[in-house]
């Protein structure tokens, strides 16, 4: 079993169990472990002490970060549709698929992918020249169905394996709080809504949240909350477009395409370290 299902594991425990709170040495007893074994396993995965990680998952810390973000996507100018700005602090790139590009099938291009492991889970990842294409954590199931619907998307495109770039990718995008020495670049394919919704994520720094809400008005759109949800469950790039820090009006969590034990595992993970 790797950390992260112990992780998770421990995740789910915790929040099935949100209003009491449970301690370390009833976490660790529900995974087999010793408090000793729990504490130095919990600190190597997520760089900070359980106490702390526990303090970020409550529904009270994330009704504060809410209100702390509110401000954040009120600066809907500058969220545009241009390929060439760059975006928010972690220094991500995004271009969207053109016309021209969807209409060849991907003639001429060729897409490299490979299977990696994150803090999060294993991915299968992708990406062409001009950058990540998907990311999608597997769980339980075969990377080959994600490698069909890339060849569907991109019938006349060229497949390769490349585990050096993939690694490189997803070293980048964990390495902590140094910034990479050049951006990393997205090349995604979608409607121009669901291109905008995904440049706003963007630019909501790691350890912030806001609401689906928020995300449409930002967009002018103040209306259309249930369909930036509908574009946010769209994302094909998992945790480099930061689905996972939009979250309910209310507080809590919401769902997430990838799991909502692991959205509360990737928000408190970057909540706890930027902090």
């Amino acid at each position: 079993m790797s950390d992260y299902e112990r992780i998770a594991q421990a995740i789910s425990f915790i929040t099935s169990r949100v209003d009491s709170q449970p301690g370390l040495e009833e976490i660790a007893a529900h995974l087999g472990l010793s408090h000793f074994h729990f504490q130095r396993l919990f600190s190597r995965w997520a760089g900070v002490t359980p106490k702390r990680f526990l303090q970020v998952l409550t529904l009270e810390r994330a009704k504060q970060l809410l209100q702390e973000s509110r401000p954040l996507l009120e600066v809907s100018d500058a969220i545009g549709l241009s390929s060439g700005s760059r975006l928010y602090d972690h220094f991500v790139q995004l271009e969207a698929v053109t016309p021209g590009e969807y209409k060849s099938g991907g003639h001429g291009v060729t897409i490299e992918h490979d299977i990696q492991e994150t803090p999060f889970g294993v991915v299968f990842i992708a990406a062409t020249p001009k950058g990540v294409c998907q990311i999608a954590f597997l769980d339980d199931e075969a990377p080959e169905g994600h490698l069909a619907a890339l060849r569907e998307k991109w019938p006349r495109a060229l497949m390769r394996d490349n585990p050096g770039r993939m690694h490189a990718i997803i070293k980048t995008m964990f390495k902590g709080g140094a910034k990479p020495d050049r951006p990393l670049s997205l090349h995604v394919s979608g409607t121009n809504f669901q291109v905008s919704v995904w440049k706003a994520l963007l630019r909501i720094p790691p350890g912030k949240v806001v609401s689906y809400a928020e995300v449409a008005s930002a967009l002018h759109r103040p209306r259309s909350a249930r369909a930036v949800g509908t574009a946010i469950g769209a994302n094909p790039v998992a945790f480099l477009i930061p689905c996972h820090r939009v979250i309910q009006q209310s507080g809590l969590v919401g769902g997430y395409h990838w799991g909502t034990t692991r959205k509360h595992a990737i928000h408190a993970w970057e909540t706890a370290r930027s902090e």
